[in-house]
């Protein structure tokens, strides 16, 4: 099997020293600015991303993070550093161009190793995966709930098509409103498309106009 590839840009010898240990079963490129981490990047896509903040040359590790993602949009990217305020690790990790986990340095390599398998397992293209996986869910629960509340308006407008039509009077929207246990509102729009599709006749219930007046005449 193909080892998992690491892109780590580092520029302190000995902190790579220390990555080299404790990941010895992946294959580690280097490289310590952000310039070369993108040509890097571009030749060989790595599995996951390791990000110091204070690199070679000036460059800091935040500054390459959107292009970082832009590049290798579903490759997890793991900051450590020492260098980073509170507000600054709260910013990286938010957005669509964000990176999964910030460490901070000395870094644990207990810590870093579990990152890195959980970073491998849970993020990345299989975390898209999963929001994709969601969203379909979600769309299911949704056209399921809509199904549903067709197939009720549609059994309640068949019975109140059967009560209005063999009933003397006209049809009582708030006694209607009650036995369905639904509101007022939602009865006439049922009158309305019932005789919108001709199932009764506009005669049944002539004037809309005077709904209020007639509920306000029956809770005196």
């Amino acid at each position: 099997m193909n080892k998992t590839r690491i892109l780590v840009i580092e520029d302190d010898d000995l902190q790579y020293e220390l990555y080299e240990d404790a990941l010895s079963d992946c294959e580690l490129l280097r490289v310590t600015t952000g310039s070369d981490a993108l040509a890097i990047a571009a030749q060989q896509p790595p599995n996951l991303i390791l990000l110091d903040h204070i690199l070679d040359k000036g460059d800091l590790g935040l500054d390459y993070l959107p292009e970082l993602k832009e590049l290798l949009p579903h490759v997890p990217i793991i900051i450590v550093s020492g260098a980073l305020e509170v507000q600054e690790q709260i910013n990286a990790l938010q957005g669509p161009r964000r990176a999964h986990y910030v460490l901070n340095k000395p870094v644990d390599l207990k810590e870093l190793k579990q990152t890195v398998v959980t970073a491998l397992k849970e993020c990345g293209e299989v975390e898209v995966l999963r929001q994709f996986e969601g969203l379909e869910r979600s769309k299911r629960i949704d056209a399921e709930f809509l199904f549903s509340r067709s197939t009720d308006r549609l059994s309640r407008q068949t019975e109140i098509r059967r009560q209005v039509a063999t009933a003397k009077a006209r049809p009582n929207v708030s006694a209607l409103a009650r036995q369905f246990r639904v509101a007022r509102r939602t009865i006439i729009r049922d009158l309305q498309e019932l005789i919108r599709r001709g199932e009764l006749p506009a005669s049944v219930f002539p004037k809309w106009d005077q709904l209020d007046a007639e509920s306000e005449g029956e809770n005196r």
